[in-house]
């Protein structure tokens, strides 16, 4: 009988002098407690994703005009909370997508007369002063003033 692996198999001698003994198997209250862990890690994640996500603000592009050398208009819609103050930075890009200008344009709170859906959209129009001729305008990124 071989005091290391507990048996008399040639075969099973063979291999332990060869790859040394083998390891143990996780018991089952080690597999439950390592299950219970990436389970909770799990959740943890996704809530931080899905809640994280949730700026209460939203932007959507209009129009654009590249009005010259130096110039590019932005026309978009910013959905927000109406007496919120938010915040978008625009930027122009060459035909290489080279940023050629950038601005930030603060919206102030509305009255529930002013846009549409009560106030909480609003239309607006961003000047981009640009160093070179601009091919488009777009939004970056908006949030809430006071956040970023």
């Amino acid at each position: 009988m071989d005091p290391v692996t507990n048996s008399d198999s040639p075969a099973t001698t063979s291999l332990t002098n060869r790859y040394g003994t083998p390891k143990r198997a996780l018991s089952k209250k080690a597999k439950i407690l390592l299950a219970s862990v990436v389970g909770a890690l799990s959740l943890i994640w996704i809530l931080w994703v899905v809640v994280g996500g949730i700026t209460g603000i939203s932007s959507k592009i209009l129009s654009y005009n590249v009005v010259d050398s130096t110039m590019t208009t932005v026309d978009f819609a910013v959905t927000k909370a109406p007496d919120a103050t938010a915040q978008c930075a625009l930027k122009a890009m060459n035909s290489s997508y080279a940023v050629v200008g950038w601005s930030v344009v603060t919206i102030g709170p509305n009255g529930t007369e002013v846009g549409s859906e009560n106030g909480r959209t609003t239309t607006v129009r961003g000047e981009i002063r640009t160093d070179s001729l601009a091919v488009t305008g777009v939004i970056e990124k908006c949030w809430l003033a006071g956040k970023s």
